[in-house]
């Protein structure tokens, strides 16, 4: 009997474990971005993943638009390519870790909660056995920014952000 209790405490341990792995590395990110850690940040995102994901995002919220937007019109299929190739250089020189340590300045602002941090994380937990689900809330934003972590070779990692329709809105005006 010993020995069987000794083999359901380990197996209990390792799902306890399992389970607060993807919260501990949120945590670890969240610290990396209030600390500007652009090295740390390096190893927590998946950053081409990342980035291929916003541009299909900025992509399809520019050339995807309900017709009634556009007035009817399609773009061209120059257009679209065009569009792609700004929103993929817009993308790529602005979604990298030392951007982003860079804006999560650690100076306090009047947003602030007590613990010091501008942005808090209103829902999280697994879509899948290797799919961890975030979202972050940020002040004066109606929708929330969408984080996907991947478990991969033991490692949590995000690696796809779906980011609200008035931040890709603001992307496209400064493309």
């Amino acid at each position: 009997m010993p020995g069987k209790r000794a083999v359901i405490g380990a197996l209990l341990a390792v799902v306890v474990a399992y389970a607060i792995y993807p919260y501990v590395a949120l945590y670890r990110l969240g610290q990396a971005i209030r600390q500007g850690d652009a090295i740390s940040l390096e190893t927590m995102v998946n950053w081409s993943a990342v980035r291929e994901g916003i541009k299909e995002d900025i992509c399809d919220q520019v050339i995807d638009r309900p017709s009634e937007a556009k007035a009817g019109a399609q773009l061209p299929p120059f257009g679209s390519g065009f569009v792609r190739g700004i929103a993929g250089n817009a993308v790529d020189s602005r979604v990298t870790p030392q951007a982003l340590a860079a804006v999560a300045a650690p100076e306090p602002t009047e947003h602030q909660d007590a613990k010091g941090s501008a942005v808090w994380v209103s829902w999280a937990f697994f879509a899948g056995p290797s799919a961890f689900l975030v979202d972050v809330n940020a002040p004066g934003q109606a929708a929330a920014i969408r984080l996907q972590m991947d478990l991969r070779h033991g490692v949590w990692r995000v690696t796809r952000v779906w980011l609200p329709p008035e931040l890709l809105t603001q992307a496209n005006a400064r493309t």
